[in-house]
């Protein structure tokens, strides 16, 4: 099962090293890893899927970005009502010939072409995984050349939970906050 976790992190050099590190020494791969500014100035928020199918491994992840230094706050929206998406630059080689399939597949799936060379097209897109994947293999009858993928970022839906620490972008020497003490995983 996939595991999606929105992280809310101070805006401070080795923050997004220590939470990459935490994934590597306890042995689990980041499908995908969004970061930027947030709402708040010194926040940053993460969006981190790992593909984990153990629950007690998922708690234990969980509670281990809790842990981390400059983690303010953390929810794991796997299981909860949320807006996801990805985008996607595809770079490909077409032919005028082949112009009006492109089209037809850009339309479906509400693309747009970016950028329209004599030695390639960039079509941009951005959407949920699932419709991303299907856009990806209607564009195979083209020579594609060339894909970047952002990786899913969510949103919860719903009621905004602000986070109540005084503490965001506090000195490096102030050792005396902590993230809040959750007790419970509840997915």
């Amino acid at each position: 099962m996939k595991q999606t976790l929105i992280t809310l992190v101070e805006d401070k050099p080795g923050v997004l090293n220590r939470v990459a590190s935490l994934f590597r020494r306890r042995n689990f791969n980041i499908e995908s890893l969004s970061v930027g500014k947030s709402e708040t100035p010194g926040v940053s928020r993460m969006t981190i899927v790992a593909n984990e199918p153990d629950s007690h491994k998922r708690g234990n992840l969980y509670f281990n970005l809790l842990k981390l230094v400059n983690v303010i706050a953390v929810k794991d929206v796997s299981s909860l009502p949320c807006i996801s998406r990805e985008t996607i630059l595809v770079k490909m080689t077409i032919g005028p010939e082949q112009l009006n399939d492109l089209n037809d597949v850009i339309k479906k799936f509400g693309a747009r072409i970016v950028d329209m060379g004599s030695e390639s097209t960039i079509v941009e897109a951005m959407d949920e995984e699932s419709v991303i994947n299907k856009m990806i293999e209607a564009f195979q009858p083209f020579e594609i050349t060339e894909i970047m993928r952002t990786g899913k970022i969510a949103m919860r839906k719903g009621k905004t939970h602000n986070i109540s620490s005084n503490n965001i972008n506090a000195q490096l020497d102030d050792l005396s906050w902590t993230p809040d003490h959750i007790t419970a995983y509840q997915n």
